[in-house]
């Protein structure tokens, strides 16, 4: 068994995985060297995230190996659900703990206006990206501007706040005065941050963001999440058996099933003709033996092939999951 600590990766060949780990990301950690941590623990050969989470953020990271790295996009385009807390009547610069403090005002808010702004920011609503983000400009990223003093013009855009739900949140070592609990569920896109600046504002005192915690993407929730120290102390084959497999990240995908002739021509690219209905998410499997072949979408009766996986990773996985 590999002890905590041991230099898996750097010592040992690299090997071909395939499947999804859904890691629950630690706080101060980015997102690629929590990728790079896991990556080097499995041996794998190629890996992905799904969309990086800050590291002042915790919580649901699918990070996808081998194959399932040709679905990553899926659970990018996904819906997320966050649990925040607010600081109440601070504003700072980057909008969260990090940042310096540029407004203090007084707090003094009701049950019934925290109400008032809950239903106020529930549905579909603007937003102004913030330039501590990752958003390119001109080829360089908004942070990089917001570094050296510069702010730049944001369009707005629309979101989706699906569900939100706001309460006064108990009293932590990170808040020194009143806060607040915002429960997300939200589209792509969506800036946390934003959103509690803007809520703080509609509340007329401010607000920067104090604690982010990332509970599910997609049909990812954060009851099946492992941690790095977790998975630290597994051996290799208990590391293996955490592997979800590819089609995991198809879960909202429509399946269908091609005979052994039509598995071989839609792998070759071809697409190939049935009395399927028209469906712009399909996930397309081999009857013999049954394995994940790829992504595509039906049109006027056509299955017309999306991402494949190739030959080798289909029989790499099949060996693997004998």
């Amino acid at each position: 068994m590999n002890t905590p600590g041991s230099r898996v990766g750097s010592t040992f060949k690299k090997r071909p995985v395939h499947g999804v780990i859904l890691l629950d990301k630690p706080l101060g950690l980015s997102s690629n060297d929590a990728l790079q941590k896991v990556k080097r623990l499995l041996r794998a050969e190629k890996a992905g995230h799904t969309g990086t989470l800050d590291p002042l953020a915790t919580g649901v990271l699918p990070l996808c190996f081998g194959a399932a790295t040709k679905f990553s996009q899926i659970h990018l385009d996904a819906d997320k659900s966050y649990d925040a807390i607010a600081l109440l009547g601070v504003t700072t610069s980057t909008g969260d703990a990090e940042g310096e403090v540029l407004m203090q005002r007084e707090v003094s808010v009701s049950d019934a206006q925290l109400a008032q702004v809950q239903a106020l920011f529930t549905g579909v609503i603007s937003q102004v990206p913030p330039m501590h983000s990752a958003l390119k400009k001109d080829g360089k990223a908004l942070y990089e501007y917001a570094r050296d003093g510069i702010e730049v013009e944001r369009a707005s855009r629309q979101v989706d706040i699906k569900h939100l739900a706001l309460s006064w949140a108990e009293p932590t070592g990170y808040s020194r005065g009143p806060s607040i609990r915002l429960e997300v569920t939200c589209t792509k896109g969506t800036y946390i941050r934003t959103l509690a600046e803007d809520i703080g504002e509609a509340l007329g005192c401010g607000a920067h963001l104090i604690a982010l915690r990332r509970t599910a993407t997609g049909s990812f929730t954060q009851k099946d999440a492992l941690t790095v120290p977790k998975l630290e102390t597994m051996s290799e084959t208990e590391r293996d058996q955490c592997l979800l497999p590819v089609q995991a990240l198809l879960a909202s995908h429509t399946q269908v099933t091609l005979g052994a002739d039509d598995s071989g021509r839609f792998l070759s690219g071809v697409r190939r003709r049935g009395v399927w209905p028209d469906n712009p998410q399909v996930a397309v499997f081999g009857s013999t033996p049954h394995a994940l072949l790829g992504s595509a979408h039906v049109k006027a009766g056509e299955l017309i092939p999306g991402r494949l996986l190739s030959p080798i990773e289909i029989q790499q996985i099949l060996e693997t999951s004998s």
